[in-house]
């Protein structure tokens, strides 16, 4: 007997629909994401970070005049408060297109499914709040600049 005559071979059809269906989906993400960017301004706004979709800096601006009057530490923290948060905003971006194909396959039953570590992958700032790593970055540069005054 054939085990992947009737029942089987029809779930077996649905299966591959369901692959074929998956592929299309993934190249059209990828496709969709080839060229996207994340644009971040600091909190402070004294800079305007852009970055692509593997997390590269493609961008940085300098707003206004603020930069001219920051000391190193100050600018180079703002610089680094929004890079973080535009990769972080990105690899949400990537990490929710992909997401549906990690789920199981309605068409195989007892599929689990694909188990990605987003956080392993793009790091802890992808999996947390985006305020809460704005004000996260804040608290952060509040204690640079002031291990930055003590040492005068």
């Amino acid at each position: 007997m054939n085990p992947f005559s009737g029942p089987a071979e029809d779930q077996l059809a649905k299966a591959l629909t369901e692959i074929e269906a998956m592929q299309e989906g993934l190249g059209k993400v990828e496709a969709g994401l080839r060229d996207a960017t994340s644009v971040v301004r600091s909190g402070d706004a004294a800079v305007e970070v852009t970055v692509g979709s593997q997390g590269q800096l493609i961008g940085l601006r300098f707003l206004g005049g603020k930069y001219r009057t920051m000391g190193a530490a100050e600018l180079a923290a703002s610089v680094l408060d929004a890079a973080t948060r535009a990769r972080d905003t990105m690899s949400r971006r990537v990490m929710e297109a992909f997401m549906p194909f990690t789920a199981p396959m309605t068409s195989l039953p007892n599929s689990r499914g694909i188990e990605v570590d987003w956080a392993a992958l793009f790091g802890p700032g992808v999996l947390e709040d985006p305020e809460a790593t704005s004000t996260r970055a804040s608290r952060s540069r509040l204690r640079d600049e002031i291990n930055e005054d003590t040492e005068d």
